[in-house]
């Protein structure tokens, strides 16, 4: 049992992954449909490129999305339509005009036609109100049916172009007047009729409402069926029209057909053995190509979170509505795994994510297509993220991109741009400006996972910051040659396309454990006094090395990132303090030599091994006397080679070609610095 606690302890590191692993599966497996996925892959007016297709089972052809809307809105527009009439009013309408026409046309001033006048009003009132007077203009067809209700009861059927509208009222009292000679009497009539009429008829939204849904119930969502082992289409033949219909409601019917437990576990099963193979690639790749990052488990659950998190919003666009998928800013991805780490693991996690969401998303060769080439994209062009014009030109970038494949992918589909949705590029920018979301992401992961980006390391890089002004103050020299070797580093990197920020910020901070004693080292000492001279050489190399130890110490007091205390840890690798172990070997010739060594560890990457050499460089070139091209030549030579000799560089991801551009870079950096100057007059 203890033997088995032991081996779980020694591969603890192993065990989360797989943890995770499994975890991270099931976890993107349960935001899959748990449907059938349609086998064959095919266009709108392409060629069927898969051997000729029989039914496989009977199945009902389904009708188009546009065919089953104009049916709705064919419905929606004729549906009958009932209003509630109103009995009470007519007769109040007829006993106002009684009143009202006696007060506006008195017998004693008006006695000739009279009668006429008054039975012409009502003639006019009965017109008016044959089928009754709508309180309110509809903009319906004249030719709806409309339905008259009396207290709910149906009393009477007619068309809408029958009904009295408010717009209609003025024109019709005006018609009757002007068919019979009364002169400036038809505006008084006209004006009385103004007074006294009043709506009768209101749409009663219910019923009308119910009508119409009762009619939609009735559409049949099919056309037709198709019977088992009946030739659907053959090889070469182009997918358009009916056999379109027919493949897409087979797909359709593959996709939502109800399943068994037997087939619904089977489905789940494949669904599981396909991600799992795309999440063991993608761990596999990490294991191989960044070996670094892989030993830490919070940059790999960095990367399975960010994937995972890719694929959640993507369902739940994509069960919301579909049709906006392409909202959703999948670059991010690829953005910020090139921020933390490098653009190869990025691109690399960016293709496994789209097709996994392939499983997900309708029309998925498309969707697919469209993704990976906008993270090309965004790998090729987004460069030193810190810099927000660059952020904003990329996106613009992606964007155009975006909208160019889309355009073809319609093209072919449709062979034309008559039905070219135009409202899909407004999906497009709104991606665009979601993709600018990256950069307050990236600072929250930054606190989250404790990770470094190219932002951090520009503000870390800002010799303002309260540490490196400390170092300034307590140690001026060693500042001064930190910025040296700092100028040296960035050059170099710039050189062999290193992360030229990170190794600058790193050369700013190498050796703030000098703070603690600054004294004891050379270019701190002002007045001339060594304090090494009353130490022995055993304790001179014991403070020189503790240098390292303190500037750990310091950093991770100040919580400096751990890819910039990898600089402190790093910088002199497991070199001997030489001078101190020389002095003492002269009086101990069986000196153990490991007293007088750097604790290491070795440089790891470039830049850590870039740093070495340029504070080795730097640091040595001071005691250079009549510097000229070739004992700079020399001298750069010696110390870069006797690095190389003693290991120095041998688990640095560096060859030999690019330290020769180092030693160049180097060389040509201190001969400016060093150039002779003539000697001027006084």
């Amino acid at each position: 049992m203890k033997d088995f606690i032991n081996l779980l302890y020694r591969n603890h590191s192993l065990g989360y992954k797989l943890l995770l692993f499994v975890c991270t599966t099931f976890l993107i497996v349960y935001l899959f449909p748990k449907s059938g996925k349609f086998k064959y892959n095919f266009e709108k007016g392409k060629p069927w490129q898969s051997e000729s297709l029989q039914a496989p089972f009977d199945f009902a052809i389904k009708k188009s999305d546009a065919e089953i809307a104009n049916e709705k809105q064919e419905i929606i527009d004729n549906a009958q339509l009932y209003f509630d009439l109103d009995n009470s009013v007519l007769p109040a309408v007829k006993n106002q005009y009684q009143s009202e026409f006696k007060i506006t046309f008195p017998d004693s001033i008006y006695a000739e036609n009279i009668d006429e006048m008054y039975d012409l009003g009502e003639q006019i009132l009965n017109t008016i109100y044959q089928y009754g007077v709508l309180s309110t203009d509809h903009n319906y067809k004249d030719s709806r049916n409309v339905i008259i209700l009396d207290d709910r009861i149906e009393k009477e059927k007619t068309q809408y172009d029958f009904l009295t509208k408010q717009s209609e009222l003025t024109s019709i009292i005006q018609k009757s007047l002007s068919e019979n000679e009364f002169g400036e009497l038809s505006k008084d009539m006209l004006s009385l009729f103004y007074d006294i009429i009043e709506p009768n008829l209101i749409l009663n939204k219910t019923f009308t409402e119910k009508a119409i849904q009762s009619e939609l119930d009735k559409i049949s969502y099919t056309r037709g069926s198709i019977e088992r082992e009946t030739l659907i289409i053959s090889k070469g033949e182009v997918v358009e029209g009916d056999k379109y219909e027919i493949l897409k409601s087979l797909e359709s019917e593959y996709e939502s057909q109800v399943w068994t437990d037997s087939n619904y576990y089977w489905v789940i099963g494949a669904y599981t053995l396909l991600v799992s193979l795309a999440l063991l690639m993608l761990l596999l790749f990490i294991k191989k190509y960044r070996p670094v990052v892989f030993e830490n488990n919070t940059k790999v659950t960095f990367i399975f979170f960010n994937v995972l998190l890719m694929i959640f919003i993507t369902t739940l666009v994509v069960n919301y509505n579909s049709q906006y998928v392409y909202v959703v800013p999948i670059c991010i991805l690829p953005l910020v795994l090139k921020a933390f780490f490098d653009a190869r693991l990025g691109l690399f996690a960016h293709v496994i994510t789209v097709l996994l969401l392939g499983f997900i998303v309708s029309n998925s060769y498309e969707y697919m297509f469209l993704q990976i080439i906008a993270g090309i994209v965004t790998i090729l062009t987004v460069s030193e993220l810190y810099k927000r014009a660059n952020l904003f030109i990329s996106v613009g970038q992606i964007t155009l991109i975006y909208i160019i494949a889309y355009f073809a992918f319609f093209v072919i589909h449709e062979g034309s741009i008559d039905t070219l949705k135009w409202e899909t590029f407004g999906l497009f920018v709104l991606c665009g400006l979601a993709t600018l979301f990256v950069q307050p992401l990236i600072y929250a992961y930054e606190k989250l996972f404790g990770l470094v980006s190219d932002v951090s390391l520009l503000e870390l890089s800002d010799t303002n910051t309260k540490l490196l002004k400390e170092l300034s103050n307590k140690a001026p020299g060693t500042f001064h040659h930190s910025l040296n070797v700092a100028n040296l580093a960035e050059a170099a990197a710039n050189e062999i396309s290193a992360n030229a920020m990170l190794v600058r910020v790193g050369a700013l901070y190498h050796d703030i454990g000098k703070m603690k004693n600054p004294t004891y080292f050379t270019e701190n000492q002002s007045t001339g006094i060594n304090p090494h001279d009353e130490l022995s050489s055993k304790e001179s190399a014991a403070i020189i090395i503790d240098h390292v130890i303190n500037g750990i110490e310091i950093a991770r007091k100040n919580n400096l990132p751990d890819r910039i205390i990898d600089f402190i840890r790093t910088h002199h690798g497991t070199s001997v303090v030489y001078y101190f172990y020389k002095k003492e070997k002269e009086i101990d010739a069986n000196l153990d030599m490991t007293e007088f060594q750097y604790p290491g560890p070795k440089p790891f990457s470039k830049e850590t091994a870039i740093l070495m050499m340029c504070d080795s460089v730097e640091a040595a070139s001071k005691s250079l006397k009549e510097p000229t091209s070739s004992k700079i030549d020399v001298f750069v030579e010696n110390i870069i080679n006797k690095q190389m000799n003693d290991d120095q560089f041998l688990n640095a991801n560096i060859t030999f070609k690019e330290i020769q551009s180092i030693k160049k870079v180097l060389k040509h950096k201190l001969a400016n610095i060093y150039h002779l100057r003539i000697e001027y007059p006084e």
